[in-house]
């Protein structure tokens, strides 16, 4: 197979107990897909035999082009050097090695494509996760949607089918703190969601922990919104407003009332109120401070140890 008309792109760490579920199903759907599809899988610096067990599926089998990153840098960079090392010449199909993103779509996903959609997007309309989870997502999603400045449909993930012209684009994009589903509705060209119903995972423990949740969504927000700065502008209006009232407040006990409120209560009502409105802003600034110190530093987003490619090392 020299020249694969679809990449199926999945990221991997730690998942040595899905891997053969995920493998018996990427079979059946190339067995008796009539498109010509390429797999490639990224070891994102796994702790078990994840990487053995790709080592020994890539060397025996063609169809599955593996990536070997140095150490573990995250989903959303492994997802990038995924879609750096697709060979695909129509379209990449993103799904997550977990198995909760089905890739019996892919040809629902490819029959829109063919209608002219440079992005087919999973929305998900049915979740399998905690209550406390899904919740978190529903809320974020939504905040999200009404803070950017890019259209970011609502319950859509990294599970999609893009076209090579996007692939190509998102390849060129050098940011450090990637949100792959913000830069992708970025990008622009046709693009439409498709509803599905998400599985559980098939087998193992979750691999989004919650400070990776959280650090997704910092670089959703910091890098898709102007919210954190205006926020921080309204919040010091709205402080100098507080501040100038109790200044009037003052005036009017003191001119008309014979009065100055005395003693350390405002005082220290006003210490911790502008303290806290500055540690905040503090905070806002460091974020945009540490993503542009991060990003000038110029490294390599990630580093490939070894990859297999039609039965070969390199």
């Amino acid at each position: 197979m020299s020249d694969p008309q679809i990449s199926i792109v999945a990221p991997l760490y730690n998942e040595r107990e899905s891997f053969p579920h995920l493998v018996t199903r990427l079979n059946a759907l190339m067995d008796r897909s009539p498109l010509a599809i390429e797999v490639v899988l990224i070891d994102d610096g796994s702790r078990d035999n994840t990487a053995v067990l790709m080592q020994q599926l890539a060397l025996t089998d063609g169809r599955y082009h593996c990536v070997f990153l140095a150490r573990n840098y995250g989903h959303q960079i492994a997802l990038t050097a995924g879609m750096a090392a697709a060979k695909g010449s129509e379209a990449l199909f993103i799904i997550d090695g977990d198995l909760q993103d089905p890739p019996e779509l892919l040809g629902e996903f490819y029959a829109k494509f063919q209608e002219g959609y440079d992005v087919v997007y999973a929305v998900r309309k049915k979740r399998k996760e905690g209550a406390f989870k899904k919740t978190a997502y529903f809320l974020f999603y939504r905040f999200m949607k009404s803070i950017s400045y890019v259209d970011i449909p609502l319950d859509s993930g990294d599970f999609s089918l893009i076209s090579r012209r996007v692939a190509n684009v998102l390849n060129q994009m050098p940011e450090e703190s990637r949100f792959i589903r913000g830069m992708r509705s970025w990008i622009g060209f046709k693009q439409i969601g498709v509803e599905y119903e998400r599985d559980a995972r098939v087998a193992g423990d979750a691999k989004y922990t919650f400070k990776m949740l959280r650090k997704l969504a910092y670089n959703g927000i910091f890098n898709f919104s102007e919210f954190p700065i205006k926020f921080l502008t309204n919040l010091g209006m709205f402080s100098i407003g507080i501040a100038f009232l109790y200044f009037i407040q003052t005036l009017i006990k003191k001119y008309f009332f014979g009065g100055v409120p005395e003693g350390f209560t405002a005082l220290l009502f006003t210490i911790i109120l502008f303290g806290g409105i500055q540690l905040i802003g503090m905070g806002l600034i460091g974020e945009y401070v540490l993503r542009i110190f991060f990003q000038s530093k110029g490294r390599p987003l990630y580093i490939v140890r070894e990859t297999i490619r039609k039965k070969e090392r390199q």
